[in-house]
């Protein structure tokens, strides 16, 4: 397997400025909980092994249960989610696989029943970053758990 580069040490200030982006979620108009969802689908659907092992331990660590992580994938057809968290889901994946026409105005016009103006744009720059992680863990092969101990997820009891 050929070696990848590490983006961290290769371009330490865009990375430095791309998590500072990033922790701009915790004022995020969208609760906690419904970001660990966010994130663990678009990592699911990107394919990003570390971005879906990172999310799911501190969605655990946030008291997320079990089978609502198992029950992601299958969103749709699971009695386990809100119809909030059920709507943030369809623009995480709206925004995640664009459709060649852009957003359909009918799941615009649902999602907008659920989230608020502020709500809806905070979860698109939300989407927007996990899909900016994805995209440089998918490409630079971040092996999945390599950061646990310096961002504490060891302590999710996940091994």
């Amino acid at each position: 397997m050929t070696q990848r580069i590490n983006a961290m040490q290769q371009s330490p200030e865009l990375f430095k400025k791309f998590v500072e982006f990033s922790m701009l979620e915790k004022s995020s108009a969208i609760e906690q909980k419904t970001l660990d969802l966010v994130h663990i689908r678009a990592s699911q659907i990107n394919g990003c092994g570390f971005c879906l092992d990172m999310h799911v331990k501190e969605a655990k660590l946030h008291g997320e249960r079990e089978l609502r992580l198992y029950h992601l994938p299958i969103w749709r057809e699971s009695t386990l989610f809100s119809p909030r968290e059920r709507a943030a889901l369809a623009w995480t994946e709206i925004l995640t696989r664009l459709p060649e026409h852009g957003v359909p105005d009918d799941v615009y016009d649902r999602v907008r029943t659920q989230l608020s103006e502020k709500e809806l744009s905070d979860l698109s720059f939300s989407v927007m970053a996990i899909n900016a992680w994805n995209r440089l863990n998918v490409g630079f092969k971040t092996a999945p758990g390599s950061a646990d101990k310096a961002y504490g997820l060891d302590k999710a009891g996940l091994e």
